[in-house]
């Protein structure tokens, strides 16, 4: 008896200290795993592939002390901790982010799984993660089994040709899957944009497909998993092509330039394979030959920027099913197609993202319906419909409408396209239409497939009776961006004002950022440079402005200089020169660099495009003698004079000082020296040629001209205190107005940020009357605005570049700022400002999520502050409230997680490591 008692002590005693290992075991844990910033990609051909993790633990200071991470092809292996492929072994490091993987060489369409665990700072291992995978594509163009097909037309032969009824060209082709399927996945590219179906059935849910690129460098294709939808026996898979950018109109924009004489352009082509794979370890590739079948479409004419037109009569149901009509195919065309490289397509597919009912319908005049969709957006409409055979139903589109209730398309019109300037078989007017023509006999429901629109109001004519509001409603389409951020505070305007950022710079991401979804579609440096980090804010970026730096890569001039849009359709605005951009526009690709390094830790793109970057940087040396430049557009829609001089320069001294850190990250200390001394040189010729050192006045003295100087520090340190004095000048002098253009946006509040002048910035911010963000809301704008005052005929109603304030909304407001490459380092520092009360919010980073939220409180402030595992963090707790500080209710020297406590200027900066922490700061009298 004796004997039992004791064994059954021992037993829990032995249970105890294995629970509470367990427990220790378990202090944290690895979630979120993703590899090249996706979550199980179906395809990718990265062939060394990063891959990154996020961590979690309720301890407070936790962090990463090591990690092991496994790959195998075998989910079998993998679950028993093998790793075939690769095992990296125990890595002693807090790295979490794009580690590289170095195992044996990757195949061609094959899946890899992977798991990591990570030790943590005690050195306790944490449980496997669940297993994640990733799945190669083509690893090298051999792999490639297919031709580019097309259905055998000629080209046209005049310009005025092209805008006559083309129907859209269909390719199918029939095959057997003679054994049981174990898995089957389509790989497919098809210019300019492609729908791919299989027994009648679309593949997927995406939309113009494949993202727009320069297509003599680049190809983008898309790999679907249809195991799902393929059948034993026989199938039917199909092919449905519209022109998008391949095959655009020689329209003449601003009555002058084609795009067809810039972009790599063709006839619709496309080039697919399906490839299955039997159970029984046996595989059937079908791929694009001569021997599939090709016929026109329904669509009789589409274009990206006129609209889609589609006669129903033409439609056969059955065209991809193997019950098809075989009557007017022929065999198609194998043909060259396009000289790009083909690569997986990575960026976020563009996707109908919500559905936007109308909020009202008038019948303007007999027959002329106008619908108020109630919001500005991008897309195309959906309607339902039912009349006699024939009937055409047309649609047309604008941001505006004229006080007699008709739409006012003129916002709208592509190119200002508006008195018959666009050249032969043009339109007069190059609007936004499409149209419908019904089959008849029933309900028909059809949206356009191959176009895109920007638009709040919709003129229907040619409607069978009369159509009401549950007979239309709009499709928003963008890419899908993972939203990463949010914001919320006591003033409602900038509430508003966040909600209107969000439908203009979704209404611009369909595979570029563009300028605007209706006019241009195109994307504009400046505009990426100004926008670049409340996009990064808002949503994860990753991988779109991956794609969107190899734009302007693919593009780069002979001599080095970067194009004013990439893909590039020949702009060059007072460039330097070889069809360069402005300088302020070029800018835009080494800061989108930057910032990917700033935001996401890549070094990898820093490192892959460094060449790149110094051959800009030659090019710009070689197009001065004088380390000034004198052309630019200067601070496009600035309220002011523009000193173009000034801010080219400016730009000059950006891409210089930008090298010089780009140079630092990747170690080569002789280029680093080169730039430093370069950009000293920059720095002093603008001082002198732009600086009255007696007044402090730069350029002009206008709000832009000063703002340029002090955000690039292009003045010596003596001067910058009277060159900020007379920035408030400036601001005085326009009654607390903002007067910049697209760059000093931008600029001001990252100025008034570093110099802890948010006071002014909210009061410029909060404006309700003209000039300013305030006056748009007040006006009923439900996008930003292309300029400060409201235009009903030339410039757009939904433009992003004055949304560089959403930034502000989480470095300034929040104070949610990046210390170290992908928030590695974390400083939180709000800066609360006129009436504002409180504000919260968070962003999900590459670490983790942070979270900022702080309310000023009868007898204080107060500040919550969620700090992710393997981060560290500097909070800076504003002494304007009260200097006495708590956190949790315990004085600061007796809190776990605070590391150290120091006093800056007029703040109390309390240095933590990960965890949620709620500070307090009450004036000293009070009672701690």
């Amino acid at each position: 008896m004796k004997y039992s008692k004791i064994n059954n002590l021992l037993f829990f005693v032995g249970f105890f200290v294995f629970l509470i290992n367990n427990v220790s075991a378990q202090s944290i844990s690895v979630k979120s795993l993703t590899c090249e910033y996706q979550i199980n990609p179906l395809g990718i051909d990265v062939s060394n592939p990063r891959f990154s993790w996020i961590l979690s633990s309720d301890v407070r200071g936790q962090t990463q002390s090591a990690y092991e991470l496994i790959v195998s092809t075998d989910i079998r292996e993998i679950k028993k901790g093998i790793g075939s492929a690769w095992t990296a072994g125990k890595v002693d490091t807090d790295q979490s982010i794009h580690v590289t993987y170095r195992g044996e060489p990757l195949e061609s369409f094959t899946r890899y799984y992977w798991r990591v665990r990570v030790y943590d700072k005690d050195g306790k291992v944490s449980p496997w993660s669940e297993i994640n995978w990733f799945e190669t594509a083509a690893m090298t163009d051999g792999d490639w089994q297919g031709n580019w097909i097309a259905d055998g037309r000629v080209p046209f032969a005049q310009d005025a040709d092209f805008y006559q009824d083309d129907r859209n060209p269909l390719f199918r082709k029939s095959f057997n899957a003679k054994k049981r399927i174990a898995s089957a996945r389509m790989y497919i590219s098809g210019l300019g944009y492609y729908e791919a179906y299989l027994n009648g059935k679309k593949i997927g849910d995406r939309v113009l497909e494949p993202g727009w690129t320069a297509y003599d460098k680049q190809v983008l294709y898309s790999v679907y998993d249809i195991t799902d939808q393929l059948r034993r026996g026989e199938n039917m898979v199909g092919v449905m092509l519209g022109n998008g950018w391949y095959n655009p109109l020689p329209l003449r924009f601003w009555g002058g330039l084609n795009w067809r004489d810039a972009l790599a352009t063709g006839l619709p082509t496309v080039k697919a394979m399906v490839r299955i794979q039997y159970k029984d370890g046996t595989m059937d590739v079908i791929d694009t030959d001569n021997t599939w079948q090709t016929a026109p479409g329904p669509i009789v004419r589409n274009n990206i920027y006129l609209g889609e037109h589609h006669d129903a009569r033409l439609e056969d149901p059955n065209w991809c099913t193997i019950m098809g009509n075989q009557q007017g195919w022929k065999e198609a065309t194998v043909t060259n197609g396009p000289k790009g490289m083909m690569t997986v397509q990575q960026q976020p597919p563009v996707r109908i993202t919500k559905v936007v009912k109308p909020i009202e319908v008038n019948e303007v005049e007999p027959g002329v319906f106008v619908y108020d969709m109630g919001q500005n957006f991008a897309g195309v409409v959906r309607i339902r419909v039912k009349g006699p055979a024939g009937t055409k139903v047309s649609l047309r589109y604008g941001e505006d409408r004229y006080p007699n209730g008709h739409v006012n398309l003129m916002t709208a019109v592509a190119g200002q396209i508006k008195a018959a300037n666009g050249g032969p078989g043009a339109p007069e007017i190059a609007w936004q239409e499409d149209s419908y023509i019904l089959k008849g006999g029933q309900i028909e429901v059809w949206a356009p497939k191959f176009t895109f629109h920007g638009f709040r109001y919709v003129e229907v004519k040619g409607w069978p009776g009369q159509p009401g509001l549950e007979d239309i409603e709009g499709l928003r389409m963008s890419a899908d961006l993972e939203k990463a951020g949010s914001f919320s505070s006591s003033n409602e305007l900038f509430n508003k004002l966040d909600d209107i950022i969000q439908w203009t710079f979704l209404s611009n991401v369909f595979s570029v950022v563009s300028d605007c979804p209706a006019r241009e579609k195109l994307a504009y440096g400046g505009d990426i440079l100004c926008g670049a980090e409340t996009f990064m804010f808002n949503y994860d970026m990753s991988q779109f402005y991956t794609k969107t730096i190899r734009d302007h890569a693919n593009d780069q001039r002979p001599l080095g200089g970067i194009t004013e849009t990439a893909p590039f359709v020949g702009i060059a605005d007072d460039g330097p020169g070889d069809g360069s951009g402005p300088l302020g526009y070029q800018a835009g690709y080494p800061y989108l660099i930057k910032k990917m390094y700033d935001f996401y830790g890549d070094k990898r793109v820093v490192e892959h495009y460094y060449a790149s970057l110094q051959k800009q940087i030659e090019f710009l040396n070689a197009s001065t003698s004088n380390y000034l430049f004198s052309t630019d557009l200067g601070d496009h829609e600035s309220l002011e004079d523009k000193n173009k001089p000034l801010t080219a320069s400016v730009f000059y001294h950006l891409h210089v000082k930008l090298m010089i850190e780009f140079a630092e990250i990747l170690g080569r200390s002789a280029d680093k020296a080169k730039y430093t001394d370069l950009a000293a040189k920059i720095k002093a010729a603008i001082s002198n040629e732009f600086l009255d050192k007696q007044s402090g006045i730069v350029g002009n003295g206008t709000q832009s001209d000063q703002l340029f100087a002090l955000w690039s520090n292009a003045v010596n340190e003596a001067d910058l205190e009277q060159v900020y004095r007379l920035l408030h000048t400036a601001f005085d002098e326009k009654d607390w107005h903002v007067s910049t253009g697209i760059f000093g946006t931008k600029m001001m509040f990252d100025v008034f940020r570093e110099r802890d002048d948010n006071e002014l910035a909210y009061r410029v911010a909060n404006q309700r009357t003209f000039p300013g963000w305030g006056h748009m809301v007040e006006n009923g704008a439900t996008t930003i605005w292309e300029t400060w005052r409201y235009s009903d005929n030339t410039y757009s109603q939904n433009h992003p570049m004055f949304g560089s304030i959403g930034e502000w909304f989480y470095r300034s407001l929040l104070g949610i700022n990046e210390a170290a490459p992908g928030f590695k380092q974390i400083e939180i520092k709000p800066q609360p400002a006129g009436d504002l009360r409180h504000a919260e919010g968070e962003l999900k980073s590459v670490h983790g999520m942070i979270g900022s939220s702080w309310r000023i409180v009868e007898d204080g402030f107060e500040l919550n502050v969620d700090i992710p595992v393997n981060t560290r963090a500097e909070i800076w707790i504003p002494n304007a409230y009260g200097a006495a500080i708590t956190e949790g209710g315990k004085t600061l020297n007796n809190v776990d997680g605070i590391t150290g406590v120091r006093d800056e200027a007029d703040y109390t900066v309390v240095l933590t490591g990960s965890g949620h922490y709620q500070f307090k700061a009450v004036p000293s009298s009070s009672t701690l």
